[in-house]
């Protein structure tokens, strides 16, 4: 959703790069760039107003001009900024002293709000809660057939004893839902209230009516992330009719610009506490402020990455994975491991997303929004269609058992051919890291590989390379030599690769060293 923002960020910051020293026309011409790049991502006009007075107060100050690096404070300045507007620290939800806790849905019709709920049903039911989602939208045709399929998918109870369709009283639904939530020992409610296409007072009345019949100890109002700066007038007119602690994105995954979430909390005064960001009912998480404007600015969001990993995998199986990989050459490491670990990964989420949490790679956007979730797939069914001799040991595998192999799981030869010699270099690296080798072809590096005596063996080649004899060829060796010194020495946007160099060549954000031993 910010990847129009992004891109004009990372070109803005760009050009501040390699200056010693910051002049006024250099940060005002930034902070023109910056107020661009938020009106054409949709924030709304105040809260631009009020990011750019702020940044321009900050970068014109002592923070700056007496810094080492000007450019990278400038840069801090912006992230903190956005963490401001987004709602500073992270929102959790309030629950009551004396079970059930009753959290209300509120929002227009088609924000989402439904499918939120079961979402949000899932979410706390993984925290260790019992929730009750309860269907009092007894207006829009089959809601709450919608709402029964929805929580019976999330694996959470429902409650809907009105069929709806613009029969029953959603009040008197709300009301009894507490006590049957007390009777059959659910801890938290969750009150799905009928939305309308625009703001009208029925819709208002009905809101405030459940609010008023339940008591909630949290109103979220659902807003949908791609409407624009028509979610932040909605929100405002919620605000004052029926009342809100906090707000729920749906829709995040979309391709709109996003300036509703980078506005709605500043204009409302009230935080944004989740994120929707998939059509999956686990496609939803709490939301993080440094976290967002930490993917904004392309830093990624490795705080995310390593929570999702460790709700996936265990300790027990990552350290039997790591006694496997150390072993001799890693050969007890089999593509049945393999297979077991590629699932895993695929259980945290779309490849994709995953990568996108890492720093660095807004510069490989395009690669990988490219990826083919598919991939994975295919390789699982290569894996799947040999004996479980084959997966032990890869290399009984010939001609004639990659044919039936190719056969059997639908692919080319080559593709099962490019599958086992891709697993034995993976094999190979991942043991050396294990064994504490590092990466190949990283020396000089602590814990990377590539100790004194390879630094030595290739100052000894450097050494031994000659110049060649020719004026012409020599001229042009040596240009190209200059070019690569070059290219080495310019960075992307916040410190980040530029286009030929690797992810591995940034500096990581201070908050996420802790997490590189």
């Amino acid at each position: 959703m910010f990847d129009t923002l992004s891109d004009r960020l990372a070109a803005t910051f760009k050009n501040l790069r390699g200056k010693g020293r910051l002049s006024e026309a250099d940060i005002d011409a930034t902070a023109r760039e910056i107020r661009i790049a938020l009106l054409e991502a949709d924030v709304a006009l105040p809260v631009v107003r009020a990011f750019i007075r702020q940044v321009k107060e900050r970068a014109t100050g002592a923070e700056v001009s007496q810094a080492l690096n000007p450019a990278q404070q400038v840069i801090k300045i912006v992230n903190e900024e956005l963490v401001g507007i987004l709602g500073g620290e992270t929102r959790r939800l309030r629950f009551a002293k004396t079970a059930p806790t009753v959290i209300m849905l509120a929002g227009l019709q088609g924000a989402g709000k439904t499918t939120l709920a079961g979402k949000l049903g899932l979410w706390l039911k993984s925290q260790g809660h019992s929730p009750l989602l309860v269907a009092c939208d007894l207006q829009r045709p089959n809601a709450v057939t919608q709402l029964g399929v929805v929580a019976e998918r999330a694996g959470v109870a429902f409650y809907g004893p009105q069929p709806g369709n613009g029969v029953g009283d959603p009040v008197q639904v709300a009301k009894d839902s507490i006590e049957y939530a007390r009777t059959k020992q659910y801890d938290l409610v969750i009150v799905d209230t009928a939305g309308r296409l625009g703001i009208d007072q029925e819709l208002m009345q009905q809101a405030a009516d459940i609010r008023d019949a339940v008591s909630p100890d949290e109103v979220l109002f659902v807003v949908d992330a791609m409407i624009g700066q028509d979610a932040v007038n909605t929100a405002e007119a919620f605000r004052d009719g029926v009342g809100f602690d906090g707000v729920v994105l749906s829709k995040l995954d979309g391709d709109a610009r996003g300036g509703a979430a980078l506005s709605i909390a500043h204009v409302t005064g009230r935080q944004i506490m989740f994120a929707s960001n998939g059509e999956k009912l686990d496609d939803f998480d709490a939301f993080h402020p440094d976290r967002m404007a930490s993917r904004i600015l392309g830093m990624g969001d490795m705080l995310s990455l390593i929570e999702k990993a460790e709700q996936t995998f265990s300790q027990e199986e990552a350290a039997k994975m790591a006694s496997k990989l150390a072993s001799k050459k890693g050969q007890e490491f089999t593509l049945d491991d393999f297979l077991a670990q590629m699932e895993q990964v695929r259980k945290m989420g779309s490849i994709s997303k995953l990568l996108g949490m890492l720093p660095g790679m807004a510069q490989m956007k395009e690669q990988i929004n490219n990826i083919d979730e598919r991939d994975v797939d295919r390789t699982a069914a290569i894996i799947k269609s040999m004996t479980p001799a084959e997966r032990q040991d890869p290399t009984l595998i010939n001609g004639s058992r990659r044919a039936r192999i190719a056969k059997g799981s639908g692919v080319e030869v080559s593709a099962v051919k490019g599958l086992v010699e891709r697993f034995f270099e993976a094999r190979k690296m991942m043991s050396r890291m294990a064994q504490g080798g590092g990466m190949p072809g990283m020396p000089g590096m602590p814990g990377m590989g590539g100790g004194p005596g390879r630094q030595k063996k290739q100052i000894k080649q450097a050494k031994g390379k000659r110049k060649s004899g020719n004026p012409m060829k020599r001229k042009a060796e040596e240009e190209a030599a200059a070019a690569r010194r070059e290219q080495a020495q310019q960075g992307g946007a916040f410190g980040l690769p530029a286009a030929g160099q690797t992810p591995q060549d940034f500096e990581l954000p201070d908050e996420f060293k802790k997490f590189m031993g």
